[in-house]
């Protein structure tokens, strides 16, 4: 088994997700034994052609293994929330767009919701600015391509002094994107091989791309003959299936004796004193680096740059 991991590790392969049932063989004995047997792999490549490829075990009628289907899709819905993407801190322009849309007046007099509104807005200043940004993948090959042709000059002559600049130049922005690019799939594929490795592969990209296919939910069972599979309808059962959940527990009582095991303190006024400014910038700096967004979509990183 380990010369097999060793050999399924070396060609670089990517294991596709079993949805269903997790076992596919059973001896059919009461109190059944359930194993898994099967196992699915892919290439890099097709993992990124096709990222919606499952496998899905199917009945066994007569024999003891599970009959096994690999389904191919390419529609994955694509997310409305607001999600902070981390190799915008890169960006040269980044601090502009924040400085300007939050200082933008806001005609409100609540702090609360003044505070609100400039995250909403900084949301959308955002969305906005994201989409007018280059392709990092597409960037990144024309920046090699350039310095490409600037390499097989320096073959044939020596480079003048404008063109030495332009490629310094060119060298300097092609690391930058390059760690623009680590820090994005770093982002999506929380691994070693990111974490320690180079530049983003295919390889890399790929293991993120399973990884949010593992997350997907296919379909939920609304009823026992009746399924959803559709984006909108899973996210409306879920939101009304817990809507329908709060409310129902009671409170039945304290078992513990609190004057006992809470000591009473007269003075109070520390709780409604103004936060100091040091007391803010002390828990930003001790914020852990690169955790998940709060409900507004900010992570750490957002707060401990801005």
């Amino acid at each position: 088994m380990y010369l097999f991991n060793e050999a399924i590790s070396a060609l670089g392969l990517v294991e596709l997700p079993l949805k269903g049932r997790r076992f596919t063989w059973t001896n059919k004995q009461f109190q059944p034994l359930l194993e898994r047997l099967d196992w699915f792999f892919t290439s890099t490549n097709w993992t990124i052609s096709y990222p919606n490829t499952f496998a899905h075990s199917l009945v066994n009628e007569t024999s003891d293994h599970a009959p096994c289907v690999v389904t191919i899709s390419t529609s994955i819905p694509s997310s409305k929330i607001f999600r902070f993407e981390n190799f915008w801190l890169e960006h040269q322009d980044f601090m502009n767009i924040v400085q300007q849309n939050w200082v933008a007046p806001q005609h409100i007099s609540d702090p609360a919701k003044i505070l609100t509104a400039k995250f909403k807005n900084m949301r959308r200043a955002l969305k906005e600015w994201h989409i007018g940004l280059s392709n990092l993948k597409i960037l990144i090959g024309n920046v090699k391509l350039i310095l490409y042709f600037l390499l097989f000059i320096e073959e044939f002559r020596d480079l003048c002094l404008p063109e030495w600049n332009f490629k310094v130049l060119l060298e300097q922005k092609l690391i930058s994107l390059l760690h623009q690019q680590h820090v994005y799939w770093k982002q999506r594929g929380p691994i070693k091989w990111v974490t320690l490795g180079d530049a983003s592969t295919k390889f890399f990209d790929a293991h993120a791309t399973v990884k949010y296919r593992r997350n997907l939910i296919t379909s939920l069972q609304v009823s026992p003959d009746h399924y959803v599979s559709t984006h909108e309808e899973k996210a409306q059962h879920i939101w009304t299936s817990f809507k329908e959940r709060l409310g129902i527990s009671n409170f039945t009582g304290i078992n513990f004796d609190l004057p006992v095991l809470l000591e009473g303190v007269d003075d109070l006024s520390s709780l409604v004193s103004p936060f100091a400014k040091e007391e803010i910038d002390n828990v930003i700096r001790n914020l852990p680096s690169d955790k998940a967004p709060g409900p507004d979509g900010f992570n750490t990183d957002f707060f401990k740059k801005c």
